[in-house]
C-alpha cells in the first residue's frame, strides 16, 4: 500500500491519518499554503507553515485550530514523519514531505522557482514520489525575469502619469499583489490598495514591508488623492461600480495567462503583463529533475500533456484527476 493515496477528500496518508490540502472538511489537515483552493474551511485541526497562519486566520476565521511549523522542522504524526520545505509560490507556501522510512513523498502544492524577494525561495527536496502541479505545463509558457516585467509596469505607470491618467493594475489579492507592490518604482508616486489587498498586507505587517508608500482605499478617500497614482485591485473589481472613482484611468493585469495571444482581449484590459506565481515549463521540468523521484504524479493544469512528455523522457509519470479546471483562464491567482 502506498504511503499517500488520492481520495475524494484529497491526498490522504493512512499511516499518519491526515490529509494534505483536503477538498472537504477533515479531522486533520496539512496545508501547503493559504490560497482558498488549498486552505479550505471547517477542518478540525490545521498544520501549516508559520507564515501561512495570519492569512489563514484572516480567511478562515480566528477561531480555527492551527499549529505552525518552520521549514525543515520534522514532526512525527503517528507512524510517519512530515516536514515543510519552501515552495516559493507565496508567503508561507510549502512543499510537504512525508516519509515512513520506506517511501518518501513530496507534495509540491503550487510553486515557482524564481525568487520574488518576499517568500522563501523554492528548494528542491529529494524523494521517491513527487506530486507536482502543471498549471502552466506547456512549452509556450516561459517566463521572462521579473525585473524585465517590473520595468515594463513602471514604464506603463510613467506613461499614464504623463497622459494624466490613473493606473489600475489587477492582480490576485494574496501573493501576486504583494509581489507587484514590492517591484514598483517608489519615485513615481503612491500606491493605493483595494480592501482585499490591504487586508492581506495588514494581516501580516512583519513580513509585508515595502519601500513605496501604500494606502488603503475606502469610501472617504478623496478622488484627488488618486490623481496619476497606481491602484492595485483583484480582478473581481474589474468593471464594477467601484472603478468609477478612478476616472480617467487605464487598466492592466499581471497574469501568466497573458502569454497567450488574445488573452488580454478576452480579459478586456488595456495592457497585459506576463507574470505568474507558478512555475513555467522549464521550471516544472527542473523541479521534477531535481527531486530525483522515481515516480511522478501530475495534477492541476495541463496534466495529460506534461505527464506524457515526462514519460517520453523516461519518467514513471501518472496523471491525477482533480475536480478543478485549472486551464480555465478565469482563475485569478495565476
Amino acid at each position: 500500500m502506498s504511503l499517500l493515496k488520492f481520495t475524494d477528500y484529497g491526498i490522504y496518508c493512512e499511516k499518519g491519518d491526515f490529509f494534505i490540502d483536503p477538498l472537504k472538511p477533515v479531522k486533520k489537515a496539512l496545508i501547503t499554503h493559504g490560497h482558498s483552493d488549498h486552505a479550505r474551511p471547517n477542518s478540525k485541526y490545521y498544520l501549516a507553515h508559520n507564515d501561512s497562519i495570519p492569512v489563514m486566520k484572516l480567511r478562515l476565521g480566528n477561531h480555527i485550530k492551527v499549529q505552525g511549523i518552520n521549514y525543515a522542522e520534522v514532526k512525527q504524526i503517528n507512524n510517519v514523519k512530515v516536514s515543510f520545505h519552501p515552495a516559493g509560490h507565496i508567503l508561507g507556501s510549502s512543499q510537504i514531505k512525508v516519509t515512513d522510512g520506506k517511501e518518501t513523498w513530496v507534495v509540491s502544492g503550487d510553486y515557482k522557482l524564481e525568487d520574488d524577494g518576499i517568500c522563501t525561495p523554492f528548494e528542491p527536496v529529494k524523494c521517491t514520489h513527487f506530486i507536482t502541479e502543471s498549471t502552466f505545463g506547456l512549452p509556450v509558457y516561459n517566463w521572462e525575469d521579473q525585473e524585465v516585467i517590473f520595468n515594463d509596469i513602471n514604464r506603463w505607470w510613467q506613461k499614464n502619469k504623463q497622459e494624466g491618467k490613473n493606473s489600475v493594475l489587477f492582480a490576485y489579492a494574496l501573493g501576486k499583489a504583494q509581489r507587484l507592490i514590492k517591484g514598483l518604482d517608489k519615485s513615481l508616486g503612491e500606491v493605493f490598495l483595494h480592501g482585499a489587498v490591504w487586508n492581506v498586507v495588514e494581516s501580516d505587517k512583519k513580513n509585508y514591508k515595502f519601500d513605496i508608500n501604500i494606502n488603503p482605499i475606502n469610501k472617504d478617500t478623496p478622488t484627488a488623492k488618486f490623481k496619476q497614482q497606481l491602484i492595485v485591485a483583484p480582478p473581481s473589481a474589474f468593471g464594477s461600480p467601484w472603478m468609477r472613482k478612478f476616472n480617467p484611468y487605464t487598466t492592466g493585469i499581471a497574469s501568466g495567462w497573458m502569454a497567450i495571444r488574445g488573452m488580454k482581449r478576452r480579459r478586456a484590459v488595456d495592457t497585459g503583463f506576463v507574470m505568474s506565481d507558478h512555475a513555467d515549463w522549464k521550471g516544472l521540468l527542473k523541479a521534477v529533475k531535481e527531486s530525483e523521484a522515481e515516480n511522478i504524479f501530475v495534477t492541476h493544469g495541463y496534466t495529460d500533456i506534461f505527464s506524457k512528455y515526462l514519460q517520453e523522457q523516461g519518467y514513471n509519470s501518472h496523471v491525477v484527476a482533480t475536480h478543478i479546471n485549472w486551464t480555465d483562464a478565469n482563475q485569478n491567482d495565476l
